[in-house]
């Protein structure tokens, strides 16, 4: 008798405890709140860096992916954003809408090394196995995603243990130490082979209802300041194409520039702001402005200015 009682309260016990269980699994109206606060908090501790991928026009676009090392682990880090750009690769979830890797599957990196701004990357002999097309896109893409890391200012790319001199199939030859000077997205308006310059512009681009920057790098006739270009190239072209857009209102005009050794400073008129009552500079034209100052001008920091007063001022080299 004693051992059936016992047996019946452990019984009821139980039951009991589970359906606290339950009880506690499900979400109650009061406690919505809490749950959201706790993911915004888990969501600010997410580490993002940034990648160029395959957009659905075939450019590539500067995008943000969740990885799990931080910037100062640069090799580690460099392994992780090249396992994303390889397709069918681990990092194959973590690539957003719209976007796709360029490496080819089965691409494997052998080893990586830094030292002093230069990164030494050797991959597989796979690496080359991939439409003449896009060859030279491929090492765009290396390159500008390696470059994203801070500390990283030229790369080296290997493959099977040789430096990659040459692409095999389009026969476009590599310099050996690769920087954002090789381009992206290249562009050529040239007529001639005088005044050629080199100049990267961000657009931006959209999928759904998310904006994203495309950079492109154009060859064009025109001795002026690269800046003078940029700013052209945001005001004439609200569509440079059509997939690709700027935000700059077609009356923005770029009135002084003042290069110092570390600083951009650029004075603009009154329409450069989106509300003049606020004096609001809309986020995707400073993006636009900021990002190809970046790739194009070796300062630290960019200054806007409309009528004496300062309306900007951001450190380029924490754009993410």
């Amino acid at each position: 008798m004693l051992k059936r009682m016992t047996i019946k309260k452990i019984l009821v016990s139980t039951l009991a405890l589970c359906a606290l269980f339950l009880i506690y699994l499900i979400p109650k109206e009061g406690n919505e709140i809490d749950y959201k606060q706790k993911l915004e908090y888990i969501n600010d501790e997410v580490i993002k860096g940034t990648i160029f991928l395959i957009d659905s026009n075939d450019y590539l676009g500067k995008t943000d992916v969740i990885v799990t090392t931080s910037n100062t682990d640069v090799e580690r880090r460099a392994k992780e954003l090249m396992e994303i750009l390889i397709t069918d690769g681990a990092g194959e979830s973590q690539i957003p809408n719209g976007f796709k890797s360029i490496l080819p599957c089965d691409t494997k990196v052998l080893s990586i090394k830094f030292e002093n701004g230069l990164l030494k990357i050797n991959f597989s002999k796979e690496l080359l196995e991939i439409n003449k097309e896009l060859e030279e896109k491929m090492i765009e893409a290396i390159v500008y995603t390696l470059t994203g890391i801070p500390s990283v200012e030229k790369i080296i790319i290997y493959v099977e243990g040789d430096i990659l001199s040459r692409l095999p199939k389009s026969q476009v030859t590599l310099p050996s130490t690769l920087d954002r000077s090789f381009g992206i997205n290249k562009n050529y308006d040239i007529s001639s082979s005088k005044d050629i310059n080199q100049v990267t512009v961000y657009y931006i681009s959209k999928y759904n209802d998310s904006y994203y920057y495309v950079p492109v790098t154009k060859y064009v006739n025109d001795n002026r300041d690269k800046i003078s270009i940029i700013v052209d190239e945001l005001i004439s072209t609200p569509i440079y194409s059509s997939n690709l857009m700027s935000f700059f209102n077609s009356n923005v005009k770029l009135l002084s520039v003042n290069e110092g050794s570390e600083t951009l400073e650029l004075k603009f008129n009154h329409y450069i702001f989106d509300n003049i009552d606020e004096k609001n500079i809309l986020e995707e034209v400073l993006y636009t402005i900021t990002l190809s100052i970046e790739d194009n001008y070796d300062v630290k920091e960019v200054i806007l200015t409309v009528d004496q007063d300062e309306s900007y001022k951001n450190v380029i080299k924490t754009i993410e």
